[in-house]
Formats: C-alpha cells, sequence, structure tokens
C-alpha cells in the first residue's frame, strides 16, 4: 500500500520534514522573567521523539510587554537563547524540524495565566502596560491599551527581528509570525480592534502595513533558504470583523512579496465575545482550504484534527498542506506514531524505543 501523503516528506526551501504532522504552537505558562527551563525540554522533546515532522515552540515573545503572562516564554535577550538553543538541538536530534514561533500579544498582555483566572493584571498588581493599535481594551474594565505611534511600530518590527536572529542562531529552521488570535499583529489587521486613520489603518492594505512592515524586519534577518510561515485567524467571527474573503485577500498579497511560505489559518481571538458558529472536526480546514486555493501559497490546517484518517484526507485531498495539532497531540506525544501505524506506515521509531509497542 502506497504511503499515506501524510506520511511523505514535505520540504519547504531548504528545509525538509520527514512527515507533515506539526506541532502546533501550545502555551506553557512557565517560563520565568521569559526564560525557559526543564519544562520546556521535556515537553517538546517527546513531542518529537514521539514522530512529528515539525515541532513548533509556543508563542515566543519578542519584548517583555509583549508576554500574555508572567509564565510567557520570551527571546529578546542573550540570556534567554541557551535554553532555546537546548530545545532546537533536541526536536532535531529526535528527527523532526525545529520551529519557532515569534510574537508579541499587544491588547491581550498583562493576563493571569488559564488556569489563576486568566483575567487582566492591573498596573497595581504587577501587571504592565499593553500596546494596541488604538485605545481599546480587548475585554471590559482591563486598562486601556497604548495606542502605538508610527516609530514605536517600527521599534516593535525591529523587535521582532532581533529575536528571528537569535532564533535563527539558536538553530530553529522555520519561523512563523503570529498575526492571529487577538495578539499585536491581528489587531491592526481587524477592524475591530483597528480604528486607526494614518497609513495603518483604514482598508485592508493599510491595515495590513505593519504584518508586511514587520515580515520585511524579520527577513532581513532570517535567511533566505529557510521558510517563514505565518500564523492568520481568517475569521473573526463576528460583525464588522475579518473574513474569509479579507483573509483571501491578505494572502495574495503576501503570495505576491514572495517571501512567505505558508499559511498557518486559525481563527477567532478577537473578542472575548466571538462565538464559533459550529465546534466540529475540522471546523477550519475550510479556511486552509480556501486560501490555498485563492492563493498560491501553501496552507497547514488546524481545529479539533484528532483522527489519522480525518489528517490524511485533508492533505491527501490538497485542503491543506500541513495538519497542525495541538490538543490530541498535548494528550498524546506519540500521536504520530500511532496514526502512521493506523495507516499502514512502519512508525519511524527513535532507536531506543524500538522494543516499544506503539
Amino acid at each position: 500500500m502506497a504511503t499515506p501523503l501524510l506520511f511523505q516528506p514535505v520540504t519547504f526551501r531548504s528545509v525538509t520534514a520527514r512527515n507533515r504532522v506539526t506541532v502546533a504552537p501550545m502555551c506553557q505558562y512557565s517560563a520565568t522573567d521569559g526564560l525557559g527551563d526543564d519544562w520546556h525540554i521535556q515537553h517538546l522533546g517527546a513531542r518529537a521523539a514521539g514522530g512529528a515532522g515539525i515541532v513548533f515552540t509556543e508563542a515566543t515573545h519578542v519584548s517583555a510587554i509583549g508576554r500574555i503572562t508572567h509564565g510567557c516564554l520570551g527571546l529578546w535577550e542573550a540570556r534567554q537563547q541557551a535554553l532555546l538553543t537546548r530545545v532546537a538541538a533536541l526536536i532535531a536530534a529526535c528527527g523532526a524540524v525545529p520551529a519557532i514561533q515569534l510574537a508579541h500579544a499587544g491588547r491581550k498582555a498583562s493576563s493571569q495565566r488559564p488556569w489563576e483566572g486568566g483575567k487582566p493584571i492591573a498596573l497595581e498588581d504587577g501587571g504592565w502596560l499593553p500596546v494596541a493599535p488604538s485605545p481599546i481594551p480587548f475585554i471590559a474594565g482591563a486598562t486601556d491599551p497604548h495606542p502605538l505611534s508610527a516609530e514605536e511600530i517600527g521599534g516593535i518590527a525591529g523587535q521582532f527581528a532581533a529575536t528571528a536572529r537569535m532564533a535563527r542562531e539558536a538553530g530553529f529552521r522555520i519561523a512563523e509570525v503570529h498575526a492571529a488570535h487577538g495578539y499585536l499583529l491581528h489587531s491592526f489587521l481587524s477592524p475591530v480592534s483597528n480604528r486607526r486613520n494614518d497609513a495603518y489603518g483604514g482598508d485592508l492594505a493599510g491595515r495590513a502595513r505593519f504584518l508586511m512592515e514587520t515580515i520585511d524586519a524579520v527577513r532581513a534577518e532570517w535567511p533566505a533558504d529557510l521558510p517563514l510561515f505565518v500564523r492568520l485567524s481568517c475569521s473573526d467571527y463576528v460583525p464588522g470583523g475579518l473574513t474569509i474573503e479579507d483573509t483571501v485577500a491578505l494572502a495574495k498579497m503576501l503570495a505576491a512579496r514572495g517571501d512567505v511560505d505558508l499559511i498557518d489559518c486559525s481563527g477567532g481571538g478577537i473578542t472575548p465575545e466571538v462565538r464559533i458558529p459550529s465546534l466540529h472536526p475540522g471546523y477550519q480546514v475550510p479556511f486552509a482550504e480556501a486560501v490555498k486555493q485563492g492563493s498560491s501559497l501553501a496552507t497547514g490546517a488546524v481545529g479539533l484534527i484528532t483522527e489519522p484518517t480525518h489528517a490524511a484526507e485533508i492533505v491527501a485531498n490538497g485542503r491543506a498542506d500541513l495538519v497542525f495539532m495541538a490538543r490530541a497531540l498535548l494528550a498524546d506525544p506519540a500521536w504520530p506514531l500511532r496514526a502512521a501505524k493506523a495507516l499502514g506506515v512502519k512508525p519511524d521509531l527513535p532507536a531506543q524505543y524500538l522494543r516499544a509497542t506503539v
């Protein structure tokens, strides 16, 4: 029986992954001052040894005020680089491609960890001032975010670039710019949160200007032979917000530039009031399919994909090029090995695990 496309290698620029199963970025909220520790080593190493083709770090923030919580991972200074160098080397040693997501929380910054309630932390309680395109808080009662000036926007694009440089030096082979889920770059893209009337607001091209400048800055530090992904919320799921038609138009803009290799197609996150009409396995796959068909870019599908046959169908039918998985791989680091066996593929077990029954 032929090997399903899900478990065939895939190449982006100079980087080849052993299969199309991708560990999506999953925040662990377990860092201290942006510094990771042994938790991050074991968490990401286990998923690389579990057979995934690409393993992403969690959202790795480009500044202290860009963190969602006190426990978020960061890479804005050299002392944070050593742990991530170990992470990248371990992922590669286990046969997967080490990948990193570059992030800034924007107006969703200064929050409690989810298991502490997830509420905004006031300045007087040890929080910090969030930043945004417009002074509109993410949630009622939170501190109004500081609206960024054009000069400050350029400074943050520079922070993304500095983090990309340190990530390159640490050994990561794929970088992803996080422009989804209500965080800073998404908040500029969405008319729900961007009420500016300068060059960074208005129509889609204006609202996308910050993203384009960030990609320019990152590409100045991220080599041409290494792939760059962008995560987008393809729909805001609220009236007056971004639609899939907007996202396809944005993907065409990105494709025309020639420096982005894949759109990681997610959705939602722009306000706490978002209500997704129908949550079911693969509910966001149509986004990946629409973006892929509407532009020349590869796409990644995400959203309650848990069954091997479903993941294989998505790729086999050309609906997406990669399958990004989070909760299923959080529950079972060896999901790719089990999926391979279920699909009739010999699992690519590490030599140390050859005596195991997958």
